[in-house]
């Protein structure tokens, strides 16, 4: 049986983008598409317009590759390389494709050289939602009153939070806070972090740029989520509204997913015993 079947009518998705009150040229990109349990935000870099070049090809080039991709393996099924759902390894094989094409991209027109984007996507199976990012752009999860990024930033300042030379709140305000250690498309290897979560019915999933958590603390991120809950619209319209009210710094953007039902696959053994383990 095709995901797409599973998954209708168990996930809702509201997408939005901004340009902020700053910046002159969007260079977010965003994608979503519910009855294949896609998200996929990027947040571009690069002079010119190649930021928004490369956000653009990170969006489009892993949407359609993974569509692809699970059109003839189902995201689901056990990958027999690594026993992981076969979503992880070709997220992995997907992300690795679409940084050699903004990569070379890049080497074929000057005006892109040094292009590059972060990149967060989410993909929805059995109970599950694999996760893979590169850089700062993340994704949160609300779960009954918990939420919490579920995403480890590849930047500097995180780095420096790890290690202990500074606060989460001393980075807040730091100069160095856009400083990312890894990009796909800025060299010719990326190496993307994926992790496999259990997901429950009534869960809330936020994927966003920076131009939203540099810009509203995270507890005002839950507070919006909480509040407008029951309309994933208003939530999101919300969130672009708080970061803008804060400054607007950077373009925002918000995909934000709500769980609407379970989605095992027949039987259901293995969602729920991965469900009990998490």
């Amino acid at each position: 049986m095709m995901e797409t079947n599973r998954l209708k009518g168990a996930l809702e998705i509201v997408v939005r983008t901004d340009p902020g009150l700053v910046r002159a040229k969007n260079e977010d990109s965003v994608f979503a598409d519910a009855s294949h349990g896609l998200a996929i935000l990027a947040d571009g870099m690069g002079g010119y317009n190649a930021g928004e070049v490369a956000s653009r090809m990170a969006t489009t080039l892993l949407a359609s590759r993974l569509e692809a991709a699970f059109a003839t393996t189902a995201a689901h099924e056990t990958d027999r390389m690594t026993g992981q759902p076969f979503a992880s390894r070709c997220l992995a094989e997907q992300i690795e494709a679409v940084n050699s094409a903004i990569y070379h991209a890049a080497e074929d027109d000057a005006k892109f050289v040094g292009m590059g984007t972060t990149l967060v996507a989410a993909v929805f199976c059995d109970d599950r939602v694999v996760v893979a990012h590169v850089g700062d752009s993340r994704l949160y999860r609300l779960r009954g009153e918990e939420f919490m990024a579920i995403t480890h930033d590849h930047s500097f300042l995180q780095e420096q939070i790890d290690q202990g030379l500074m606060s989460a709140e001393e980075a807040r305000y730091s100069l160095n806070r856009n400083l990312v250690t890894r990009a796909v498309g800025v060299d010719d290897k990326v190496e993307p972090e994926i992790h496999v979560y259990s997901v429950r019915a009534g869960d809330v999933y936020l994927l966003c740029s920076d131009g939203l958590y540099d810009m509203v603390d995270e507890a005002e991120i839950q507070e919006a989520l909480e509040t407008f809950g029951a309309n994933l619209e208003l939530s999101a319209t919300q969130l672009i509204q708080m970061a803008n009210d804060n400054g607007g710094d950077d373009n925002i953007s918000v995909v934000v997913v709500k769980v609407l039902r379970e989605f095992p696959v027949a039987g259901g053994g293995l969602s729920k015993l991965w469900s009990w383990l998490n």
